[in-house]
């Protein structure tokens, strides 16, 4: 009977970013009559379509307990080669070499990480830097415009639904299958909750490190041209602190920073959530400068919420293992 509290807590925890949705969703609807239209809906799940997208990649390597900062500048740099170099070539092709670009740049994150061991922290604020300046040298720091075709992409839809989400809902698709029904999806959740144990189970875990950090360079690569195809140019802020959002769709979602624990389902919800607080946001006309206090708000609650569900799932664990008195 002692556990029940506890683990009356843990629901709430667990399910704390649906309560804050419901929440946001009430008040936003009382605030703007136009907030709860399916035309807001659709605007907000393809506003949030780069964020998922990103953040599912994110979700990969929160699960291994890494960390990535530097998917801002990778969208940055590998979609200013697009806009540079890529005008008037087929959106696909642009989606190629950004996807490929991105993976390279995972790649080295992933060589620093693994091979050189360097703190994941350290290599990927090293790079987020590395990563910006390059692309700002290219770019002369001027403002560069996106082809038209890639524009004309971002304004079509197939069956009534905008392409990124479209292209989102693949990524989603092909990363929850990899997860949850590869033997390398069972390997990342291992390596994360124990990587001593997996390593003695016979699991490659620098492999599997390398792995993840690759497939957040390459989600972080299509993601920031899904960007890219919503806006006309690529300016000197584009994709700038876009770590944060990510970060925070991913654990809201219940994805643990300490790796072991999380899903791209969750992360999807966590994308959707902050983009719903800065649609609502716009729809109320807020003050532009409460946005960043907002989503800084939503950051807090998400690793407090993260920490205490943390801790109360080892609580909760330890009482398992301890024999019953008597």
């Amino acid at each position: 009977m002692s556990a029940d509290p506890h683990r009356l807590r843990l629901l709430l925890l667990q399910n704390a970013p649906l309560l804050l949705f419901l929440v946001l969703l009430g008040t936003f609807a009382l605030l703007s009559e136009r907030f709860l239209t399916p035309g807001n809906f659709v605007n907000i799940m393809a506003q949030a379509a780069h964020i998922a997208i990103i953040a599912i990649g994110m979700t990969f390597v929160l699960l291994v307990a890494g960390i990535d900062l530097s998917v801002g500048a990778n969208m940055y740099a590998s979609c200013i080669v697009v806009a540079l170099y890529m005008k008037g070539m087929h959106p696909l092709a642009g989606f190629a070499v950004a996807g490929g670009l991105g993976l390279l740049f995972g790649a080295v994150n992933a060589f620093l990480v693994v091979v050189l061991r360097v703190p994941a922290f350290i290599a990927t604020l090293a790079t987020l830097f590395i990563g910006r300046a390059w692309a700002l040298y290219l770019s002369g720091v001027k403002m560069v415009p996106f082809g038209k075709e890639l524009l004309l992409l971002g304004r079509s839809s197939w069956l009534g639904v905008p392409v990124a989400i479209w292209i989102f809902l693949l990524v989603f698709a092909i990363a929850w299958t990899v997860l949850n029904q590869t033997t390398f999806g069972r390997q990342v959740y291992a390596v994360g909750a124990d990587p001593e144990a997996a390593k003695k189970a016979g699991i490659a875990v620098p492999r599997v490190l390398f792995a993840v950090y690759c497939i957040c360079g390459l989600c972080a690569g299509i993601g920031g041209l899904v960007s890219a195809t919503q806006v006309a140019a690529a300016a000197s802020t584009f994709g700038f602190q876009k770590e944060f959002p990510v970060i925070a769709a991913a654990v809201l979602g219940g994805t643990s920073l300490f790796g072991g624990r999380g899903g791209v389902v969750g992360t999807v919800f966590g994308a959707v959530l902050i983009q719903t607080v800065e649609n609502g946001l716009v729809m109320t006309n807020a003050d532009p400068y409460v946005y960043p206090l907002i989503i800084s708000a939503i950051i807090f609650i998400a690793v407090l919420v993260d920490s205490q569900r943390t801790g109360m799932l080892e609580r909760l664990e330890r009482r398992k293992i301890r024999p019953e008195p008597g």
